[in-house]
């Protein structure tokens, strides 16, 4: 199979991508995600990748399913996988989606009852800087509602860890508080969320496909018993753990 060089690459891409973006929905179509107390939500889902140290090609897929609200653990997927799509900055779904795919099609097939009503992805949604993100890519491929949850700022389009940026987070004063990241556009791709009272560092949430920004940061919030979403904790908990135990590994990364 021949392989495109980056810039024809890059410009593939960027046509599936726009080609998927016009399937994006932005607001909330499920009934559970407008009642009180998120009524009739009882499935999470969470996925996300761990690589060995050192090793960029080979990782470990994972995903889980809790009940909601009691966030304990119903289902788990973890499949060794061998990535073979160049790393592009931009462009990281099409290296991982089509695994994270592969593991929600695998729980269809087995576990129909236990599909998640909504999934968080460890990277961002239509903060992005296509406005396109990862957790957009897996939402609109899946059909599934999903949410956006970086770890890190992602810095663009005016969005920078500068000194403002800086004090809105220290204005962040308990679990809940919130700020939008407004780009040089003036549009609102997501918010940084103070996701629990013991931790200060926030996290950045962003629309991946069938929820509303607010409603994605509330969710996100009522999923937190510490600083990062139990969905996505315990996809990186027991990717690391399937990596150490099978692999003899000590040392992963994301």
């Amino acid at each position: 199979m021949s392989v495109l060089p980056q810039e024809e690459l890059i410009k593939k891409w960027e046509r599936e991508q726009d080609a998927l973006k016009q399937q994006l929905v932005e607001g909330d179509t499920e009934e559970w995600q407008q009642t009180s107390g998120f009524a009739g939500l009882e499935r999470v889902g969470g996925v996300d990748l761990s690589f060995i140290k050192g090793d960029e090609v080979n990782a470990c897929a994972q995903l889980v399913v809790l009940s909601y609200p009691q966030l304990e653990l119903l289902y788990e997927d973890s499949q060794m996988v061998t990535l073979t799509t160049p790393y592009i900055a931009g462009f990281l779904a099409f290296r991982e989606t089509p695994f994270l795919l592969e593991a929600l099609q695998r729980l269809k097939t087995k576990q129909p009852s236990l599909m998640p009503q909504v999934v968080f992805v460890d990277g961002n949604g239509l903060f992005h800087y296509r406005e396109f993100g990862v957790a957009c890519h897996l939402g609109v491929l899946s059909g599934l509602p999903c949410v956006g949850v970086a770890k890190n700022l992602l810095q663009m389009q005016g969005v920078l860890r500068s000194e403002e940026h800086l004090s809105q987070i220290r204005a962040l004063k308990k679990g809940g508080d919130s700020f939008p990241l407004t780009v040089a556009c003036g549009r609102v791709l997501g918010k940084a969320l103070r996701s629990s009272d013991k931790s200060i560092k926030p996290i950045y949430v962003s629309v991946g496909h069938r929820i509303s920004l607010d409603t994605a940061v509330q969710l996100t919030h009522a999923c937190c018993r510490y600083r990062v979403p139990e969905p996505i904790r315990q996809a990186d908990m027991r990717s690391r753990e399937y990596l150490r135990k099978h692999y003899q590994c000590l040392d992963t990364q994301k």
